[in-house]
């Protein structure tokens, strides 16, 4: 058995952790979705209803259409004086790196690492990482369970955010019937299905849907290969009245095009770096292309960062792709 595997924590050991510590700090990824801030927020209510002390960092300001989610008000970034042996929980993340540079100072010995990304280096004291499940949310109500706590309508409504968020809406193909019951039994305990919907699904700004229209006018498509990508950039931002938050749906607007088996979005909005989003339709593991380039995720949706230009990066994921052995990848005849 590998050392990775030897570091994996049981439910009985993250329960045993948690009632033996009276402080947490939860921790969401940079940029945070759905699935990070909302495993955090469903088990920061949990241990609250406990008697415990809770705080929530992310780095960046919670994007506008998480921002109802129960407790979401208080992720910040500022953290001062943090009680001693304070247990620092993550979520969603496959190293501690992503956290972000603002992380408080810590002790390896008192963190708790929960996540389902494959590629997770277990980082942390105790490690529950669950590959097969569809997000860390559902990660999160194992333990939930484990701890006997009772599952009212905020925790509930975490929960099913991160389901949803991490199954599309539940169109992906990690929808199992596992997720389906778990996303009843959050609709019995209270959560609001539609208001999750809306919010996180259909409440677009004018902006956004400006960017979508002039990225998807510039896509390219490489049919032999079936790679659709394209590139937002600054300009296309301003030009837009649009910000990061607002590209978020393009790469899977790409991934739906007849003929698509990886769908590459290029983000060159901060100068000398490039974020890159990519999805897949099952036929190709763009987790393995991301690691080429130091990135990680799933199987089918993926994420890295290129230091240099778009260029560049269009450059690299071509090679990537092709060590993964989609030939002549993102070659546009002339």
């Amino acid at each position: 058995m590998s050392e990775d595997r030897v570091r994996q924590a049981t439910l009985d050991e993250v329960v045993e952790a948690l009632r033996g510590h009276e402080s947490f700090l939860m921790v969401s990824h940079v940029k945070p979705d759905g699935d990070t801030l909302g495993a955090g927020l469903a088990l920061g209510l949990a241990l609250k209803a406990l008697g415990k002390q809770v705080a929530y960092f992310n780095e960046d300001p919670v994007p506008r259409n998480l921002r109802f989610l129960p407790e979401a008000e208080k992720v910040r970034r500022e953290h001062s004086a943090l009680p001693p042996n304070t247990m620092f929980c993550f979520f969603d993340m496959s190293d501690v790196g992503r956290a972000g540079p603002y992380l408080p100072p810590l002790d390896p010995a008192h963190t708790l690492n929960v996540d389902h990304h494959l590629g997770n280096t277990r980082f942390a004291a105790l490690n529950l990482v669950l590959e097969s499940d569809a997000s860390t949310g559902a990660v999160v109500l194992r333990v939930l369970d484990a701890l006997g706590v009772s599952l009212t309508p905020a925790i509930a409504a975490c929960v099913l955010t991160t389901l949803m968020t991490d199954t599309g809406a539940f169109m992906h193909s990690n929808t199992t019937p596992e997720v389906l019951r778990s996303a009843a039994r959050m609709m019995e305990a209270g959560a609001d299905k539609e208001r999750i919907t809306q919010e996180v699904f259909a409440n677009k700004r004018f902006a956004a849907q400006l960017l979508m229209g002039v990225a998807l006018t510039r896509m390219r498509l490489d049919r032999e290969a079936g790679v659709v990508w394209t590139t937002v950039d600054a300009s296309m931002l301003a030009e837009c009245g649009a910000d990061g938050e607002d590209t978020e749906d393009v790469v899977q607007q790409l991934r739906v095009i007849e003929g698509c088996r990886v769908a590459v979005l290029f983000k060159a909005v901060e100068p000398g770096a490039v974020r890159i989003s990519m999805r897949s339709n099952g036929e190709v593991n763009v987790q393995s292309v991301a690691a080429h380039l130091g990135g990680g995720g799933h199987f089918r949706a993926a994420g890295c960062t290129f230091l240099g230009s778009a260029e560049g990066a269009v450059g690299a994921i071509s090679d990537a792709l092709r060590a993964e052995g989609v030939a002549n990848a993102m070659v546009i005849p002339a």
